[in-house]
Parts: structure tokens; sequence; C-alpha cells
């Protein structure tokens, strides 16, 4: 029997995610939101990737549901992708529309969500983190299907605990695989995370910011002011990308000749790529700096660490937020 799949929080991530499986025949109902909905019923679907996958889906040929209840009535997976302000929300839609054997995945930046959703059920469900290491760009245009590209690489990491879950999940362009150690996993993706502030006040696309060693020396020091605290507080961050955490401030700090060369796994990004929260300031909308930055200091005040260049990142980003004029394009001195 083909287990039924709920994208729950149809953006980029959600898209995406929801497009592969559907390709590759899995039965993908999206749960949206009005916008969202009425463009994948009029336009369509477009998937692309950095590795030149671009499929199409007609409009009106994918299972797209505004009603909570008829979207998740019959589902086996629940794919959690809003942004993290909505997850207490969605975790309560889930609760009561869902069948209580559901396997709720977390596929949410952040490094709580997946507890947070766990500790709003009423009663036990098996509740799964989950890491999204790639950046997914999305577009809209008039008359066109709604685009989602993919511009990095990287598999997505679904914490143990469900036989045979990834290999339901693992199809073309989303590879998946199981994790025992899930929140050393996703405090080493916080980490690379801390750049997601930067990008938007940079208002430069993440290849181009990457490559300039002044934005590089901001996110090294907020990496550092993150792993004192981590050590502080015996978490110990996984290793990504192939790189332990503790040589990534070093490896940023080199002359950009010499990183362009070094880092060339970190900077195989296609050039539209831009991180969520820049597409959050762009469309006037609240990032998730609390679940980024504003996770490093909290975590840097119960272990008693100082965190001084990431509490003025989230100033910054307050500063946008409540300027609503989208993203800001800050110098690297201005932060």
């Amino acid at each position: 029997m083909t287990a039924k799949i709920v994208i729950a929080g149809a953006g980029s991530i959600g898209c995406y995610v929801g497009g592969c499986l559907a390709l590759a025949g899995k039965t993908v109902t999206f749960l949206a939101r009005g916008r969202v909905a009425a463009a994948l019923a009029r336009d369509g679907l477009r998937v692309t990737d950095l590795d030149g996958r671009d499929h199409r889906f007609a409009a009106g040929s994918l299972s797209v549901e505004i009603d909570p209840a008829n979207a998740l009535s019959s589902a086996d997976i629940v794919l959690v992708t809003v942004k993290s302000g909505a997850t207490l929300d969605m975790a309560g839609l889930v609760d009561r529309y869902a069948p209580s054997a559901a396997v709720v995945i977390s596929l949410q930046n952040g490094v709580e969500n997946a507890s947070r959703i766990a500790a709003a059920f009423a009663t036990p469900r098996t509740v799964l983190a989950g890491m999204v290491p790639f950046n997914v760009v999305l577009t809209e245009r008039a008359g066109e299907p709604l685009r989602v590209h993919r511009a990095t690489a990287g598999h997505i990491l679904v914490e143990s605990g469900k036989a045979d879950l990834a290999a339901a999940l693992s199809v073309e362009g989303l590879p998946v695989e199981t994790c025992a150690d899930m929140k050393s996993v996703l405090w080493g993706k916080l980490l690379l995370n801390l750049n997601n502030a930067l990008n938007a006040l940079s208002d430069k696309p993440l290849k181009v910011e990457l490559s300039d060693g002044r934005w590089r020396k901001l996110l090294a020091v907020q990496m550092e002011e993150a792993l004192a605290a981590m050590r502080a507080a015996s978490i110990q961050p996984a290793k990504l990308a192939g790189v332990s955490p503790t040589l990534l401030p070093t490896i940023l700090r080199l002359p950009d000749w010499l990183f362009s060369r070094v880092a060339r796994r970190m900077l195989a990004i296609d050039p539209q790529a831009r991180s969520s929260m820049w597409e959050d300031l762009v469309h006037h909308r609240a990032t998730e700096i609390d679940e980024f930055q504003g996770a490093i200091l909290r975590l840097a005040a119960a272990a008693g660490t100082q965190a001084p260049v990431t509490e003025r990142v989230i100033a910054r980003i307050r500063d946008a937020e409540r300027k609503n004029a989208g993203p800001p394009a800050l110098e690297p001195d201005a932060v």
C-alpha cells in the first residue's frame, strides 16, 4: 500500500519536496494557503535544480487542499514545512485532523521545532526531527508555473526510529537518509544557518556574499560565539559538508583567492540562490531570526558566555523587519 504523504506548509521547501515526491509517483497532498493553492491550480508547478533537472506539473494536476481536515484525515506521513512561527498552529491542525498512527516529520529550520510539535499534541504521536541541507528559491511570475529551484546540494536527514521511512521518501532529486544523532546535526546546521541573516542584510546572491571576506569574517565571529556557547553547554555539533565545525571559522577567514579553492563545496551554489531570510524581507514577512541567532543568544545566556556580534545581527534584522522596506543592502561594516 502506497503511503499517503501530506506536505504541511506548501512554501519553497514544501513545494520542492512535494514536487519531487509526486514526480516519483508518490501519493502527495499539498496543504497550502490560498495564494499558493490558487497559483498551483491556475498555473501548475515547475521543479528545477542546479543539476539541470526541469520538470513541470500541468495546472490542476496536483492534489492541493486549503482545508486541513481534507488534507490530513488520511495521512500516513506528515512533512511539516511551515516557517517556525507557524509551528504550533500547524501542530494543532495535525493533532486535530491526522490519524494517530501518522508519522510527523519536522523539515524546518532551527533546533527546537520537532520537540515543540511533540509537546503540542494532546496524546503521544511519532514525531521525528529532520534536516534539509539545501537552499530552495521560489519564483512566482504571472502566467507561469510556480517555480521551485534547488540551488545547493545535500541529503535530507531524518531522525532514526521508523523502519523504511527513508526508503519511502528518498527519490530522484531528493535523497533522504536516517540519522541516529539529530541533535548534533541540527546544531551543526544551525552554525551554517547563521549566514542566513547576513545574506538577507547584504541583499546579494549567496555566492557573491560568501566570496567576500568581510562578510565571511562576520560569519566566522558568529560561529565562534556559537561554538563557545555549545562547548559550555556540552553540545557537540555534527560535521557537515565534510568539515569539522571547529575549523569553519579558520576557513572562513582565509583570503578570498584561497577560500575559493579550499571551500569549493561551500561555493557550489547556483548564482541565483538567496537565503530564506532574504526572501522573508523581500515579501515583508517575519523572519526566523529567533530560530537562528536567537537560539545561539539563548544558549549563550544559559551557559554564561558572550555573543555581542550575534546580538548586533539580530538588531539589524529586527530593524529591517520594522522598516518593512525589504533587504537593507548593508555593507559588512554597518553590521
